[in-house]
């Protein structure tokens, strides 16, 4: 019986292997005729899926070609021409490749991860390079063109994905190109209507216990109340890491911008009311707040790093701000509500329109359908979420007491993966398989 097991697992193991190498064939015959598309396979382990890494000529303006052309990064992850494609849809840079998206899992899908424009890799040569056009419809026409390649060898259904600022890049590319892809899940996506949206203050105010929110505000006004001695601590800190902060002016300003910044942190990514200090120990303070929002978050180093995300806000996808109000008494930078943004300064001057952001509620409101929003309740960019309309078939899934990395499907509830089981099959015809999800 033993040997008749072994026989049988071993036939099976050939045969995997064997489609696999047919699989190969046909994709690499496709990849080569692509005279947009350079690749090289990318080693996983034996029998398990295959995998590429893309180079994808884009020009830098769809609206002229004349412009030039930067070649933008796209991971291709293939499990069979028989099963759905998944379009991560990036916000920023690639994130680490083997980490499989909970989508991807649970369809047993192929994959195209896709880094966004200006991001990582995907950047422009420096004698082409120029910020005016990192634009929302130049990036969904990246998306669109990656598309249109792979729909010829990929016929199943199409879903995309993203993560924050990648589930942005999902909705924009879907107002774009509403029929690119059969289903759009967006996970803790905001879609912000100004540069300082209003929203971000009244979720801030009332998320959450009033205990919880005055021990916030008491160890903001605490680390402001002593700063100067903050500042030594927070001087050390940034010499050891290297940190430098020529944008902002000076190490003060960054340590206030910190101390503002830390509710909205605090509850995106889910810390203890517990974990606040309550000593009057400003070490303590520092070593607590610096955790919770380091300081390097606002360096120059950062600040760069960054620069495409800041740029894009500032430009037209809006962003938020930090009442001022409760320490007008304890700040020594600022007389108003300071921006959150840092876009380049050598892009010169940045004039925000929310022109876009309107047509695209409008959109969302009466024509967005098939989408699946996920969102965490105590997240703070859920104070922007979309709120589905009724005149759509799409919905929201928030979880309670999730924050920006928890709203994930690995913790929903029953009732919820239901909800989204029984969409995917109305919409696509497939049933996502949850024993899969690691």
């Amino acid at each position: 019986m033993k040997r008749i097991l072994f026989v049988f697992t071993l036939l099976f193991s050939f045969h995997i292997l064997s489609a696999q190498e047919s699989d190969r064939k046909k994709l690499e015959e496709f990849l080569s005729k692509q005279q947009d598309i350079t690749y090289e396979r990318i080693e996983t382990y034996k029998g398990g899926p295959l995998q590429y890494k893309l180079q994808i000529k884009q020009p830098l303006d769809w609206s002229d070609p004349h412009t030039g052309y930067f070649n933008q990064q796209v991971i291709l992850t293939h499990t069979g021409f028989d099963r759905p494609m998944l379009m991560e849809t990036q916000g920023y840079g690639m994130y680490d490749v083997k980490v499989k998206n909970e989508l991807q899992q649970i369809l047993n899908s192929n994959d195209l991860n896709i880094e966004h424009r200006y991001f990582g890799t995907s950047i422009p040569d420096s004698s082409i390079f120029n910020w005016k056009y990192l634009t929302l419809y130049n990036a969904a026409h990246d998306l669109h063109h990656i598309n249109t390649i792979f729909k010829k060898i990929y016929g199943k259904k199409w879903i995309s994905t993203g993560i924050s600022k990648g589930g942005q890049s999902t909705i924009y590319y879907r107002y774009f190109f509403p029929e690119d892809v059969d289903v759009s899940v967006p996970y803790v996506a905001p879609i912000n209507y100004s540069l300082e949206d209003s929203r971000i203050y009244s979720f801030l105010n009332s998320v959450g216990s009033e205990t919880c929110r005055k021990k916030i505000k008491d160890f903001q006004l605490f680390m402001l109340k002593n700063e100067k001695e903050a500042l030594k601590y927070v001087q050390a800190y940034s010499d050891i890491k290297g940190l430098t902060f020529n944008y902002l002016g000076s190490l003060g300003k960054a340590f206030e911008y910190t101390v503002l910044e830390y509710p909205f942190s605090f509850w995106q990514w889910g810390y203890s009311c517990d974990s606040i200090p309550q000593s009057n120990e400003v070490a303590k303070g520092v070593d607590y707040l610096i955790k919770a929002v380091d300081i390097s978050f606002f360096s120059d180093q950062e600040i760069k790093q960054y620069a495409p995300h800041y740029y894009q806000a500032a430009l037209e996808m809006g962003y938020y701000g930090y009442d001022i109000s409760p320490f007008k008494n304890y700040l020594n930078y600022f007389t108003e509500n300071p921006l959150a943004t840092f876009p380049p300064k050598e892009a010169g001057k940045i004039t925000y329109s929310p022109k876009l952001t309107k047509k695209l509620e409008k959109w969302l409101d009466t024509q967005g359908t098939n989408f699946i929003y996920i969102y965490g309740e105590l997240d703070t960019w859920s104070a922007t979420k979309v709120i589905p309309s009724l005149k759509t078939n799409s919905f929201k899934l928030e979880l309670p007491g999730a924050n920006h990395a928890s709203a994930r499907i690995a913790n929903m509830n029953q009732m919820m993966r239901n909800q989204l089981s029984d969409s995917l099959y109305q919409w696509i015809g497939i049933r996502p398989n949850y024993s899969l999800l690691n």
